[in-house]
């Protein structure tokens, strides 16, 4: 199937963020009040294009989880159940999500633009070609990759910062990207979140 970038609307966000609690909820043995036309709406064609996903779960502002996908050969419906848990359960950042927490938690859906490489011949081109907030940045190099969400830039709002934070992320010298040698990918996000 092909794989496109194509909006979805806010109530199909809406559908996304209930299937991804329902999910969480039921893995922890916690009944969540379920719609009763949720299996419904996610037979909406638009779940079944192919995009990356993440997950993200905050409690209190505070990252509590985030995994995804940067590109997708499955439907959106199965990286938000797979990315949901893995948020929940397998992040190695933090110990799996408790019972206790879930109704503390506040879930949001990133899908992902497919990435597109940035092509920038000094340093200061690479920071002149990012648009802090809107661009999600990969940067790759050998084995070492990493990837920063644009929401990472409300933590990180200096470009500098940013690189060195995803330079670190990824295992390298925070002044990497200063070298010329990453392989750097730009995409874009449409996000849905839950009401604090």
């Amino acid at each position: 199937m092909k794989k496109e970038n194509k909006s979805l609307s806010e109530e199909q966000g809406e559908t996304l963020l209930e299937l991804a609690r329902n999910t969480i909820s039921e893995r922890v043995g916690v009944l969540h009040e379920k719609s009763t036309d949720l299996n419904e709406r996610l037979k909406d064609a638009a779940f079944d294009l192919r995009r990356g996903t993440f997950v993200t779960l905050k409690i209190n502002q505070q990252l509590r989880g985030c995994i995804g996908n940067l590109t997708s050969e499955t439907p959106i419906r199965d990286g938000v159940v797979e990315n949901a848990l893995n948020a929940a359960f397998c992040d190695p950042r933090f110990p799996p999500l408790t019972p206790e927490e879930l109704d503390s938690v506040q879930i949001e859906i990133s899908l992902l633009t497919e990435p597109s490489q940035l092509s920038y011949t000094t340093p200061q081109e690479l920071l002149d070609k990012l648009t802090p907030g809107v661009d999600g940045v990969i940067i790759r190099k050998g084995a070492c990759s990493a990837t920063f969400l644009p929401q990472v830039w409300d933590q990180l709002p200096d470009k500098t910062a940013f690189l060195g934070h995803l330079c670190l992320k990824a295992g390298l010298d925070p002044d990497e990207w200063k070298n010329q040698n990453l392989l750097v990918y730009t995409y874009r996000v449409e996000y849905f979140e839950e009401p604090q």
